[in-house]
Formats: C-alpha cells, sequence, structure tokens
C-alpha cells in the first residue's frame, strides 16, 4: 500500500440528513446507529454537524447528539462538524464540552464553525445576523481561554468541567476561517473537494501564517468532502446524486429538501437553472470504483499534504452508503473491516 494512504486518518462527518417518506426522528437514530458501524469500520472519528431549521437535516443540537453517539460507541473518537460558534455563548460551548469530555474522557473533539443561520428569519430567531460570523476570532479566543483558564473577558468566571481538560479544538473552514486557525494555532478542517485550487491555496496560507501554541505545535489539515466508492463509476456517482440533487433544490427554491432515491432525481424533468446547478454539484466529488478513488485520493493528499480526510457522503440509500464506506475502509487499510451491524447508515 502506498504509504501517502496508509499514513493518513480516515474519519466520517454525518449530518444527519433526513430522508423522503421518513420521520425526521429516523434520522437522529440512523445517526446513532451509524457511528456504531464506522467505528466497527475502524475510521478515526465520528462528528455531527449543526443546522437550524432545515427540512433536510436533523441534526440541530451537535453536542447533544454527541453525547448519544459516543454512548453508544466504545473507541472511536466523537465530536461536532461543527458547532457553530456565532450561535452561542462560548462559556456554555465550554461547559458543554466539558461535561462531555468529563463523561468520555480522551475521546471527544470540539469542531468550531463560523456560519450563521441560512436565513434572515433562522438568523433573528438565533438572536444573530450575518455580521455575527465576523466576530468568530474573538469568540474563539475567549472559548479557548475559557478551557484553560486565562480568560480575562469575564474575571472570575470559570468553565467547569472544562477548565484544564484539554479537549483538542479543531477550524472548521471553506477558505476563509483559514487565517482564523492559523492566528490560533488549530488544526484546519477545509472543503470542499470541488474547488481543488482553492482548498490548496487555502491550506498554503493557513501553513505560512500557523503560530505554534499550547494546542498545535504545527500546522495540521484535515480534507472534508463527499467520498463514494462502488463496483462501478456510474454506481458511484448514483450514490452522489440525491444530495446533488438536495443542494440544487436549496440554489433554486430557498429549501434544502430531504433525500430522495436516486431514481426519483434522474426521473426528474429539471429547468435549466436547476439542471446546472445539479451538474455542478456533481461535477469533481470524488467518486468511483476502489482503483479510482485510491488514484484520485493518493493525488488529493498529496497536493494538500493533509493528514486526515473527514468523509461527508450522504445518500437515500443506507445499503449502498455502507457499502461505500466499507469499501473506503478497505482501500484505506483501516484496522477492519468486520460486520457491520444492520443496515441503518
Amino acid at each position: 500500500m502506498n504509504s501517502v494512504i496508509s499514513r493518513t486518518r480516515f474519519s466520517v462527518l454525518d449530518r444527519s440528513r433526513t430522508r423522503a417518506g421518513q420521520e425526521t426522528a429516523a434520522a437522529l437514530r440512523d445517526t446513532v446507529r451509524f457511528a456504531q458501524q464506522i467505528e466497527e469500520l475502524g475510521y478515526h472519528r465520528f462528528w455531527v454537524s449543526e443546522h437550524h431549521s432545515v427540512p433536510g437535516v436533523a441534526g440541530s443540537a451537535p453536542t447533544v447528539l454527541a453525547a448519544a453517539v459516543a454512548g453508544a460507541t466504545s473507541t472511536i473518537r466523537v465530536g461536532t462538524g461543527g458547532v457553530m460558534l456565532p450561535n452561542h455563548r462560548p462559556l456554555v460551548v465550554a461547559e458543554q464540552f466539558g461535561v462531555l469530555a468529563s463523561l468520555f474522557p480522551g475521546r471527544i473533539d470540539m469542531g468550531l464553525g463560523r456560519s450563521v443561520g441560512f436565513t434572515g428569519g433562522i438568523r433573528r430567531a438565533l438572536g444573530v445576523d450575518r455580521e455575527g460570523a465576523d466576530a468568530f476570532a474573538d469568540q474563539l479566543r475567549t472559548l479557548l481561554g475559557f478551557l484553560t483558564g486565562t480568560q480575562t473577558d469575564f474575571p472570575q468566571v470559570h468553565a467547569h468541567p472544562a477548565e484544564g481538560l484539554g479537549i483538542p479544538a479543531y477550524v472548521l473552514a471553506m477558505g476563509e476561517g483559514a487565517t482564523v486557525a492559523a492566528e490560533a494555532g488549530l488544526p484546519l478542517v477545509i472543503g470542499d473537494l470541488r474547488s481543488r485550487t482553492r482548498m490548496v491555496e487555502a491550506v498554503g496560507r493557513y501553513r505560512d501564517a500557523f503560530k505554534p501554541s499550547q494546542w498545535a505545535a504545527g500546522p495540521e489539515v484535515i480534507i472534508s468532502g463527499n467520498v463514494a466508492v462502488a463496483g462501478t463509476a456510474a454506481q458511484a456517482r448514483r450514490l452522489l446524486v440525491p444530495e446533488a440533487w438536495s443542494m440544487a433544490y436549496s440554489r433554486t427554491h430557498g429549501v434544502f429538501p430531504p433525500l430522495e432515491p436516486a431514481e426519483a432525481t434522474e426521473s426528474r424533468t429539471m429547468t435549466d437553472k436547476e439542471r446546472e446547478f445539479f451538474e455542478s454539484g456533481l461535477r469533481g466529488q470524488l467518486h468511483g470504483t476502489p482503483d479510482e478513488v485510491y488514484a484520485r485520493l493518493e493525488d488529493l493528499i498529496t497536493a494538500t499534504d493533509a493528514a486526515e480526510v473527514l468523509v461527508t457522503t450522504s445518500s437515500y440509500d443506507r445499503a449502498a452508503l455502507l457499502d461505500s464506506y466499507s469499501r473506503l475502509a478497505r482501500l484505506a487499510g483501516l484496522d477492519g473491516p468486520r460486520v457491520a451491524r444492520g443496515q441503518g447508515a
């Protein structure tokens, strides 16, 4: 096995995507069951996300869901990809992760993002505005200060039980947050895989600007995005169809819908604009047969010098999705795959 792949960690981010014809709550139960399967396949960590008032995503409370995932697993690292810091007070975030890290010592990661609500109504309900993301660097500084007990913005205020636990922190970015991660001396999680040039440039800026800290002695890059592996290239591409249509619909209708079966999308008559966004959503995604994906991963990891790949693939067909993650685990040489539980994924 090529050393580039063999020395790379592989992890999973699940957004608790809802599926057409199923109750929303089922997506959360599927996430917990999926985490058990991913642990059995030998992946390094399993993260959950934060979205608000999105019909297609059930994951709205990531620290709560992370607790359920950690309680249902035993060895895999568990965290958030991520908690959107503008939506929360740093003290509360520190306390929540302190509780998680106390209950599941050595297994909790704190992934942090700067996004705000999808629409104006959601932002008002959350008590933030578009400019809330601009305060991310200051909020991050305060949050890290609560974890170390060194923050001075709020004298005599301490985040118990988080203070002193050394909870690993990560910054999520599409590019804009790379400088924030570098200034804070934190590992960078960056996507998406469709914008290779943009990603490589952002990674370069991050490495150049990185300031060593108590959190990390040097820059660490985790690349994230969709990776689909199947017996044929066509089958792998088909796995990406439900998510691509959901994204296209959100761009043209302002609503992010549940995933629908690939055949439902393939039989649709799309408008020119819908077709444009749909094809764009498929373009550049990392998919194919095991040999094809291996070669493309090798090229991507070499270009970014990434230490880890965080796979974010979602699809309507849970059995086919689990098969994709199993194939990826085999080509990455993970500790498995062992037989995964059930078919929920």
